[in-house]
């Protein structure tokens, strides 16, 4: 998977949903997840990392060093196993290694992050309390994502609809058809933005340039493998990528962030199309050190 990177990044991520639910709140009926004092849309930071997981392990099926840790319907405890059998201790032998070996925790943490590219990627916390003694530590990841917020405020929509499908032999003798609800927004542009730390790349998981590639292109077609009705019509339109001249960075973060302007065009009052839009870049406010590449 190579060397671990050098140079330390932040990047802007611009996407869209058309007619479509980006990402319901659980607490609120499964609307669109919404800053109530502002209006604003919210996506977390939790899904979008589903979906570069989901096009990881879709791309990179079964090549070695790309297997993903958090994913459906696999317990934890079961990837969790797969150093134990590495190293050919289990949960009860594994006491005694750690006695033997003061490296042995490195170890385990070392092969769960060349094992795992969420791990090397996110991190993890690879403790649980099952069973006390089956522990592959805690990894701080070194790239992080915020949370996504819309450009303007959002109207969520529930639109009725009716469906032939009859639930119950019942309900097939009183009525030919069923109403259901979804919930829209007509049309929203969000943007996200994240870190990739080079020193942690260095000292923890070892995420590497190949494994930074792999990250640029989930991040672009993480919506391509993933569409649903729920969601409507989902694209990322841009990537921006701030690349730094060494690993510690050289200017701080929001500087950087604050040079993509994003705002209506003149006369557009109701957003309905990602053309409603101007993506303005202020070069100025970038300093020489740090290159700017549009990903997209």
């Amino acid at each position: 998977m190579g060397e671990a990177i050098k140079n330390r990044y932040e990047f802007v991520i611009l996407f869209d949903v058309e007619n479509g639910n980006p990402n319901g709140d659980p607490d609120a009926g499964n609307m669109p997840r919404i800053d109530p004092e502002t209006g604003y849309g919210l996506v977390t930071d939790v899904c979008l990392k589903r979906k570069i997981r989901n096009y990881v392990e879709t791309v990179k099926e079964d090549e070695e060093g790309y297997d993903i840790y958090i994913k459906e319907d696999v317990p934890l405890n079961r990837s969790d196993y797969k150093a134990y059998e590495h190293l050919g201790v289990d949960d009860k032998t594994v006491k005694e290694l750690k006695k033997k070996d003061p490296e042995a925790d490195k170890k385990i943490r070392d092969f769960m992050c060349q094992k795992f590219y969420d791990i090397r990627t996110f991190g993890a916390v690879m403790t649980t309390f099952v069973k006390a003694s089956l522990n592959c530590g805690q990894v701080r990841g070194p790239v992080q994502l915020g949370f996504a917020r819309s450009i303007d405020p959002i109207i969520s929509q529930e639109v009725t609809i009716t469906r032939v499908a009859i639930t119950t032999e019942k309900d097939a003798e009183s009525k030919n058809t069923e109403m259901g609800r979804k919930n829209i927004v007509p049309y929203a542009l969000y943007r996200a933005e994240g870190y990739v730390s080079a020193n942690l790349a260095r000292k923890v998981t070892g995420f590497s340039e190949v494994d930074l590639e792999v990250l640029w292109d989930a991040i672009i077609n993480m919506f391509e493998h993933d569409h649903s009705a729920a969601r409507g019509k989902m694209a990322v339109r841009e990537l921006i990528v701030f690349k730094h001249s060494k690993e510690l960075g050289d200017c701080p973060a929001y500087k950087l962030f604050d040079s993509i302007e994003v705002k209506k065009k003149e006369g557009i009052v109701c957003p309905r199309k990602y053309q409603d839009y101007i993506v303005d870049t202020h070069e100025e406010m970038i300093p020489k050190s740090v290159e700017m590449i549009r990903k997209i």
